[in-house]
C-alpha cells in the first residue's frame, strides 16, 4: 500500500469530522465548509484513482491519463464553486502538480512522481481544517 493513500483517507475523514462541529455559524464559514466537503470527496477519490493507475502504469498508461483527466474535471468544478481564496490557491497548486505529472507521462515516464499531487491534496486538507 502506498504511504500517501492512508494519509489522504485520514485527511478526508478529518475533514468530514471537522464539518460536523456545531460552531459553524457564519455564512462564510458554512460556505467554506461546504466547499471543503465537496473538495475532500472529489480529491480523495481522484487521488486514489491516480495512485492505482500509476502503480499499474506498465499495464496501461491510459488509465493514468484517465485519472489525471478526472482530477482536472474535479478541480475545475471545485474552482468554479468556491469563493474561498485559500482553497482556490490550494486547488491551483494541485492543478499545477497534475499538469507536471501529465508532462512527465508525455515525455515517456511510465512511473511519474505523484508525491506533489498528494502534497497538494494535503494542502487542501489544511485549508479545510478549522482552527
Amino acid at each position: 500500500m502506498n504511504r500517501t493513500q492512508p494519509r489522504l483517507r485520514v485527511a478526508a475523514v478529518a475533514l468530514a469530522a471537522a464539518l460536523t462541529v456545531p460552531a459553524l455559524t457564519s455564512c462564510d464559514t458554512i460556505s467554506t465548509a461546504m466547499d471543503c466537503a465537496n473538495t475532500a470527496v472529489a480529491i480523495a477519490n481522484s487521488v486514489d484513482n491516480l495512485q492505482q493507475a500509476v502503480s499499474h502504469a506498465g499495464d496501461s498508461v491510459q488509465d493514468t491519463q484517465n485519472a489525471l483527466n478526472q482530477i482536472d474535471t474535479d478541480l475545475k468544478k471545485i474552482k468554479d464553486q468556491t469563493g474561498n481564496a485559500d482553497l482556490g490557491k490550494a486547488v491551483d497548486s494541485m492543478a499545477t502538480a497534475v499538469k507536471n505529472v501529465r508532462t512527465s507521462l508525455e515525455q515517456g515516464n511510465t512511473a511519474p512522481d505523484i508525491k506533489p499531487v498528494a502534497d497538494a491534496a494535503s494542502e487542501i486538507s489544511k485549508v479545510c481544517t478549522p482552527g
